[in-house]
């Protein structure tokens, strides 16, 4: 991906002096570098305030609740997990922050659920499929709330940020909904891969 950028920024150089708009080009290098900090400053507000939001929820035992709630939705797509398995919390910390629109934290929540997924793994050098329907509903990324689309648009200074939510919404529900079909649909050719002892 770094030599797709510095190639095109090369080319743009290059095709701008022999154009005569080599300063257009370095006005919008520097112009585009200002933005992208105040984009990124933008971003670390709301993404300080959602993640304080997700620790708070942990702390006060919101997460386990939210586990809870969705417990029999769980257990219907992770069919495979044992009902005490702390991977359902982990999968229910994940939904929570993607929901929200927080993807960098969904990561590491989503990286720990894989983790203890792969405990119970009993074929060790594949994905059981638990493990695809978990990545295929990351991937899918719903989202009720993008905060962090929103964040961006506050920081380039749109003037009605929060119009992306109902589309984003629509979109992302079909994906998501697309992606636990489809799980569903291929794990009828592959036996579950999930050993019902924790480790």
């Amino acid at each position: 991906m770094n030599y797709i950028f510095y190639f095109l920024i090369v080319i743009s150089i290059i095709i701008g002096a022999i154009n005569g708009k080599l300063s257009d080009v370095v006005n919008s290098i520097l112009t585009g570098a200002e933005l992208s900090v105040k984009v990124a400053f933008s971003l670390i507000g709301i993404m300080a305030f959602w993640l304080g939001m997700m620790k708070i929820a942990e702390k006060s035992g919101l997460i386990k609740i939210i586990a809870k709630i969705i417990k029999p939705i769980t257990k219907k797509l992770f069919n495979e997990i044992p009902e005490d398995s702390p991977a359902i919390g982990d999968i229910a910390m994940n939904f929570s922050a993607n929901a929200i629109g927080l993807t960098n934290a969904a990561t590491p929540i989503g990286i720990k659920a894989m983790e203890e997924l792969q405990k119970l793994n009993i074929d060790k050098k594949s994905a059981s499929n638990s493990m695809c329907m978990l990545l295929g509903m990351n991937t899918a990324g719903f989202q009720l709330i993008p905060a962090t689309v929103i964040a961006i648009l506050i920081g380039i200074g749109y003037k009605n940020p929060t119009e992306i939510i109902a589309p984003t919404l629509l979109v992302t529900s079909i994906s998501f909904i697309s992606a636990i079909l489809l799980a569903k649909g291929f794990q009828k050719y592959w036996k579950p891969q999930i050993s019902k002892e924790k480790e």
